[in-house]
């Protein structure tokens, strides 16, 4: 089936062509035509599926027939629970209509409010939002919310694991109760199925693409290996493979700079991304990563829903993922739109417990192996712990790294760094690199492309 099969104009079709998508995904297949009927439809979709594409699409061929909104007002809402994510899906909206007269803008937390206020005050078809920021600019008078026509919410299971819960609650209670409702989520749990009978009772429901499907075009290896030579390996292994780019995913904050200043020292240009980064170092990283300024970006979770780049060859979990859905959220930055990836996984001898709970999840086994000069010293354990565990998520409600709006002094989900400082931390998104120690090997220095 093609696009213009199902039912898109020609200046959306002009915008696809552009980009170079001949063929909808199957979430894409699946979710345009119901959305252009008008229905409400609960979707659950994987990273790297197309699911943007399912819903800014047919969004935008509906409201091309609609009149201009009002002074403030906006005609679509689409939530979103990172400032990553919100920048990425606005970018996917000004790119879909970029031929049509479609007005649209995002606004999250760490970025200035006045320049976001000002964008609103004669209205827009599409608004993209974090939920912390909306509620501060609805505060403020800034937007009106009772003229949406449609409400998305964007990996919805991602914004009740960050505690969104009561402020999705606050926001949809602003709109109108006939609006339409797109809630798109990795997983149809009771918490998602509880939230989406909030919205309705008439929502089709439509799947696509399960776990082990999606990482289908992904290579996975394990590699054993003791925590203090992590980095060193990581090192030898971009080096002697000559990896274009990769993406590091690391628990912490703290361990992110530490990852990345090591790197920097071995000749490899590194920047980060965290939530005590300021937006606006956030978005240079992201953005001197996709033009390949830098070789690697060392992330914590708070990035890993809202990156979206063309061909990134290699993902890399220094730590392990605590949570098997984050392994999935990981690994799916690469092998994106039928591309080849490989996903590596460091895992010491306290990490063994993890990687149960994501085999459990993928019901398959991943590839295990050492490096010869990093075979890992230590025995794993076998304790009664350590096998009962069963990688699923508390319950509790987590921080908002990344989410807009006021911080969350709760408990940080792990990796994703805690509450957010905004306004606050290093502006330089990458670090240059320092001399070599002495004595050292010397290393091939990776040399910018454009």
């Amino acid at each position: 089936m093609s696009f213009k099969e199902l039912g898109l104009s020609d200046p959306v079709l002009r915008s696809l062509k552009d980009l170079e998508h001949s063929e909808p995904s199957e979430i894409q297949t699946q979710a345009i035509p119901i959305v252009l009927e008008g229905k409400n439809i609960m979707a659950a979709a994987q990273t790297g599926t197309g699911k943007t594409g399912s819903f800014v699409l047919p969004m935008i061929e509906l409201l091309q027939e609609q009149a201009k909104p009002y002074s403030k007002h906006v005609h679509a809402l689409i939530l979103t629970p990172t400032r990553e994510l919100a920048a990425q899906v606005r970018e996917s909206v000004y790119t879909y209509g970029k031929y049509t007269s479609i007005t649209s803008t995002a606004v999250f937390g760490g970025a200035k409010i006045f320049p976001q206020k000002s964008k609103l005050k004669k209205g827009l078809d599409i608004l993209v939002a974090t939920p912390g920021r909306l509620l501060d600019l609805v505060n403020q008078k800034a937007v009106k919310l009772d003229k949406v026509q449609i409400l998305v919410l964007d990996e919805a299971d991602h914004m009740l694991d960050m505690g969104f819960i009561h402020d999705i609650k606050k926001i949809i209670g602003m709109t109108p109760p006939e609006r339409q409702n797109l809630l798109f989520s990795a997983t149809f749990s009771p918490e998602i199925k509880k939230l989406a009978q909030s919205l309705g009772s008439d929502l089709v429901e439509i799947a696509a693409q399960s776990p082990n499907t999606t990482v289908n075009a992904i290579t996975q290896v394990v590699y054993h290996v003791d925590k203090d030579k992590k980095s060193a390996l990581l090192s030898h292994l971009i080096e002697s493979e000559q990896w274009p780019q990769a993406l590091v995913f690391s628990r912490t904050k703290h361990g992110s700079e530490k990852i990345a200043k090591q790197l920097n020292a071995d000749g490899i240009q590194t920047a980060t991304i965290h939530g005590d980064k300021t937006q606006g170092a956030r978005t240079r990283a992201l953005r001197e990563f996709k033009e390949k300024d830098v070789r690697v970006l060392v992330a914590t979770d708070v990035a890993a829903r809202g990156i979206d780049i063309s061909n990134l060859p290699f993902v890399v979990n220094y730590d392990m993922p605590t949570y098997p859905n984050d392994y999935i959220h990981r690994i799916g930055r690469t092998g994106r739109a039928g591309q080849e990836g490989t996903a590596i996984s460091f895992m010491s001898i306290d990490e063994h417990k993890f990687l149960r709970g994501i085999e459990g999840l993928l019901k398959s086994k991943i590839d295990q192996k050492t490096e010869e000069g990093f075979k890992p010293t230590a025995k794993p354990s076998s304790s009664p712990k350590s096998r009962n565990f069963r990688g699923n998520k508390s319950n509790f409600s987590r921080g908002k790294p990344g989410g807009g709006g006021k911080p969350s002094f709760g408990k940080g989900k792990p990796g994703g760094g805690g509450k957010p400082s905004f306004g606050k931390g290093k502006t330089n998104s990458s670090t240059k690199p320092a001399n070599k120690k002495s004595g050292s090997k010397a290393k091939t220095r990776w040399k910018k492309t454009k």
